[in-house]
């Protein structure tokens, strides 16, 4: 017998809801926590996905920007939150596994503060280079920044930010001796890349897609596992010629520790069901993003080993964000 998505996605709620009825959750409306200010990349995509989550659930997922400290406030407030299923966190990989080594004076422990629900969603990021530079692969790139030590100038979005730290795992891996030159955001850096008083940056796919397909910037790698399907043609990193290379912005859900596992259980299932959606993988890429879901495990799992990366690479790039 053929099973169609809505089967499959009618199946695949109806198994959380016998976690639902030890609960009773949920009964009233639940805050989602996104530790970054309203209209920036990671809150516009979770307005999109608590829109349809809200419809799975039967109750309003609300949406409370709560913005500073790289994300610490927010998280701080969902880690204080009574763990009954009624106040979650919709955070990036910053505050779950990089925060902890930036930030010396963090006021809880996200692997045991948290209790992860499975990721969401993944933003992208590239190397691109201003035109003018003679390189059109991430080999050249390499090439010619070790032929040229200390002279090739590599934007981020500011110290510690994501796009930051992908540039010095690039140079951690690659061996390479790049001028890191922080802008108060990744758009101010774009404006000088495209003006070519920067040679390169690391920058995420929505930002710089419109700028390669124009031809201002060039493309040389994705940061990610995989290549992208808008730009089949660009290798990733890794493939080029960085093994292990792997760097990006991924988005994800944790409750305060605590909080019930049948009430984990049901948020995790119907998130995974709602992410299968075809609807609303295409609504995600149209902000940028893509869909990509995980169990509870898969997600502790990947901050386990995101952390002992990166680690290492605050540690030898000697950032502190306070």
């Amino acid at each position: 017998m053929r099973i169609t998505r809505r089967g499959a996605l009618a199946a695949a709620l109806a198994a959380p809801s016998l976690a639902a009825a030890e609960t009773g959750w949920p009964t009233r409306p639940v805050r989602v926590v996104v530790p970054f200010a309203a209209g920036g990349g990671t809150d516009v995509a979770a307005r999109v996905y608590v829109a349809r989550m809200s419809e799975l659930l039967g109750q309003p997922l609300v949406i409370d920007n709560r913005g500073g400290s790289g994300g610490n406030i927010g998280a701080e407030l969902v880690v204080r939150a009574p763990p009954d299923g009624y106040t979650i966190l919709l955070t990036s990989n910053g505050p779950s596994t990089v925060n902890r080594f930036l930030y010396k004076d963090m006021a809880f422990d996200p692997a045991r503060d948290l209790v992860p629900v499975g990721q969401i969603f993944r933003i992208e990021q590239l190397l691109v280079v201003t035109p003018s530079l003679p390189a059109n692969t991430v080999g050249e790139f390499i090439a010619l920044a070790r032929a040229r030590p200390g002279e090739i100038t590599t934007g981020s979005g500011g110290n510690g930010s994501s796009l930051h730290l992908a540039l010095e795992l690039f140079k951690l891996r690659a061996g390479v001796n790049l001028v890191h030159v922080p802008y108060r955001g990744g758009g101010p850096a774009m404006i000088d890349l495209t003006a070519g008083t920067i040679h390169s940056m690391f920058d995420s796919m929505p930002s710089a897609l419109p700028q390669v397909r124009a031809g201002r910037v060039r493309a040389l790698g994705m940061c990610g596992t995989r290549r992208h399907p808008l730009l089949p043609g660009v290798p990733t990193i890794a493939e080029a010629g960085v093994p292990g290379y792997d760097a990006g912005t991924w988005i994800a859900l944790f409750a305060p520790v605590g909080t019930p596992p049948a009430i984990v259980q049901r948020l995790s299932e119907v998130s995974a069901a709602a992410l299968a959606e075809p609807g609303l993988g295409e609504a995600l890429g149209r902000v940028g993003t893509d869909a990509a879901s995980s169990t509870p495990r898969q997600l502790a799992e990947r901050m386990a080993r995101e952390t002992a990366v990166w680690a290492e690479v605050v540690r030898e790039a000697g950032i502190v964000a306070n």
